[in-house]
């Protein structure tokens, strides 16, 4: 199949290309840099003619409330696109529990996009991941100061990106699913032991304290972006650390 990856060149659109290649299929990057742009529409509908299949990997540059604005347009703008040159199947990736965390702007706009897409007119696949263990430096980043990083005990599923880049490139050359795929890691630590496990890996001294309040995922409650019943991908964190 032919098979348009737009955002094809990020962390899992990258892995995405190289998987469907492998298995056979014409899979094309496309990215603002090759002069696609799914905000303004500009080669949009150049990328998905003669597609049969569109993944949809571009990312809102904020995580706030302007993000909302962002999968609209994107959605609405890829959307029409797909349907003129009769795509038949779209394919996005999203978070386990996004819809459970109206708190969050951004799980707010990515509950968005997966709406759109379930009420346009393509037949579409949502996968869900949990969170991708390639973020952890950047969750310990936002509380870290010289001494500790101050951390919540939201319970996590860190999956590794070439494991949701698998499970993306699966479900983009089956059939649609019209539904929801969740996949997610072998293992749910709490936010701050896997904290703790990250910087002992790193020989970083700096101690983690308990802090509910501390960072975004402060405001998560309870297990809700894990999913023991989800799929679960074979990388476990402390080999994927190694």
């Amino acid at each position: 199949m032919k098979i348009a990856v737009i955002g094809g060149t990020g962390l899992i659109g990258s892995q995405v290309v190289k998987n469907l290649t492998a298995a056979g299929h014409e899979a094309v990057p496309y990215s603002l840099s090759s002069g696609v742009d799914v905000i303004s529409g500009q080669g949009l509908e150049e990328a998905v003619a003669g597609a049969d299949v569109v993944v949809n990997l571009t990312n809102s540059p904020t995580f706030d409330e302007a993000s909302l604005a962002f999968f609209q347009t994107s959605m609405d703008n890829l959307l029409t696109a797909a349907c003129k040159a009769g795509v038949g199947h779209v394919v996005i990736l999203s978070i386990v529990g996004t819809d459970l965390v109206p708190e969050l702007d951004y799980y707010r706009a990515k509950a968005l996009q997966e709406n759109l897409l379930a009420a346009g007119p393509v037949p579409y696949s949502i996968v869900r991941a949990t969170q991708f263990m390639e973020f952890m430096d950047a969750v310990l980043s936002w509380t870290a100061d010289d001494d500790t990083v101050r951390l919540p005990a939201t319970p996590i599923q860190p999956i590794a990106s070439k494991d949701v880049a698998a499970a993306v490139a699966q479900v983009a050359a089956g059939a649609p699913l019209n539904g929801i795929r969740n996949i997610g890691g072998p293992e749910i630590f709490t936010l701050d032991e896997l904290g703790r496990i990250t910087l002992s890996h790193k020989g970083d001294n700096r101690a983690v304290v308990t802090d509910p309040t501390a960072g975004m995922f402060a405001t998560v409650k309870g297990d809700v972006l894990t999913d023991k019943d989800a799929r679960l991908a074979p990388t476990r964190y402390t080999d994927w650390l190694a």
